[in-house]
């Protein structure tokens, strides 16, 4: 009996020690592990990158940030160029998540309820639905201002123009530049049309509006937004994945971290700032 006991009590010290083992290694893999995130010019896109990237710095890991079009984001992330991209629009997006749906993933959302549409300025009071704007698109020079055409709302939007059989043509550019339209107007409280999504600095900034959509409710419902992962992160890096799976940030906190970042606060002191006033939730994701 004493060298049956002897036995089991040396597999339980040897496991143990294996376990002590594989848990250094992880460890070790992690202060080695390099994870790439990708990011846009979008001004939603930088604060979850952002604390994203710093919660994962402080976890040991060591990552970079590659900025591209969003085009080249999905295709860099389905090569496995690109690890995480934490801004990806659904159902907006799902033209991507369909061409890469072998090789890319899309992760629980970050938040949801997002809007986006047609925008307006809030003096303009008589276009509140975008059925307001049939026969009136002479009011603003037969333009709505968007971004980039590779982003697939871009389709959706003009899809929209069609349903209304809307006289306006889809003006494509940078966000910047939109925005650089929108304020050069509502400044002087000239009307104008353009494209837009919260969350955004523009609501507050501006004071616009985003118009209803009663007669055509199937185009921009609402979305989600999610990150999208190359489909080996889970085995490559777990304990990022769990954080993607788990991490959610709230609208309202969205905005106020834009705004701020807008004005001029530095996008790391920002995104460092949410996550030590949320550093519970953030604890029991990463199991601290």
């Amino acid at each position: 009996m004493k060298r049956i006991s002897l036995v089991i009590v040396s597999l339980i010290v040897a496991i143990s020690l294996i376990g002590c083992s594989e848990n250094d290694s992880e460890a070790e893999n992690v202060e080695d592990q390099d994870l790439v995130l990708g990011l846009t010019t979008w001004t939603s896109t930088v604060p979850p990158t952002e604390i994203v990237k710093y919660i994962l710095e402080d976890m040991g890991y060591n990552i970079e940030v590659k900025e591209a079009n969003i085009g080249a984001i999905y295709v860099a992330l389905a090569e496995g160029d690109i690890d995480i991209y934490m801004d990806s629009w659904y159902p907006q997006q799902t033209q991507y998540l369909e061409q890469y749906s072998d090789s890319i993933e899309q992760l629980s959302p970050i938040y949801e309820d997002a809007n986006a549409g047609m925008v307006v300025p809030n003096y303009m009071e008589d276009i509140n639905d975008v059925e307001d704007l049939v026969g009136n698109e002479d009011m603003v020079n037969n333009e709505v201002i968007a971004i980039e055409d590779g982003d697939p709302a871009m389709d959706e939007l003009q899809e929209l123009i069609d349903a209304y059989d809307l006289d306006l043509n889809l003006v494509n550019s940078s966000e910047g530049a939109m925005i650089a339209a929108a304020k050069a107007s509502t400044d002087q409280e000239e009307p104008i049309l353009l494209y837009g999504w919260r969350p955004h600095s523009m609501f507050n900034d501006m004071g616009l509006k985003i118009l209803t959509n009663e007669e055509h409710p199937e185009y921009f419902s609402g979305s989600s937004i999610h990150p999208i992962a190359n489909d080996e992160l889970h085995e490559k890096a777990p304990g990022a994945y769990e954080l993607l799976e788990g991490l959610t940030i709230s609208i309202p906190d969205m905005e106020e971290m834009i705004i701020k970042i807008d004005n001029g606060e530095d996008a790391e002191e920002v995104a460092q700032e949410w996550v030590e006033d949320n550093q519970d939730r953030i604890d029991e994701i990463t199991n601290d």
